[in-house]
């Protein structure tokens, strides 16, 4: 399992924008083969600060997920809303039953 956290900084002005234009971006990530989970986080202690938790079956799912035109379009659409470069930290990881 793949889990990656992408950290975007939100330009405030432009935050609606952000939520609007990412809104599709999460469905059609969602409705990807390998998607397990896909989530927008707002931070409660950092103002217009967001990290989209994402957890993939494996690699292959990530490396299709980057493919896909709506990652692509949104790749593209995102600077335009941060006010910092997008920072991505990704972690190898296994499910573990209680």
């Amino acid at each position: 399992m793949i889990i990656t956290h992408a950290h975007f900084q939100v330009n405030p002005e432009k935050e609606q924008a952000f939520l609007e234009e990412i809104r599709s971006h999460i469905e059609d990530s969602r409705k990807e083969d390998g998607n397990i989970s896909y989530d927008l986080m707002k931070s409660t202690e950092q103002e217009n600060t967001y990290t989209m938790v994402e957890v993939w079956r494996d690699q292959a799912s990530v490396k299709a997920h980057g493919k896909s035109s709506h990652f692509t379009a949104f790749v593209e659409k995102a600077p335009q809303f941060l006010t910092a470069p997008l920072a991505i930290e990704s972690y190898a990881g296994e499910k573990i039953e209680r």
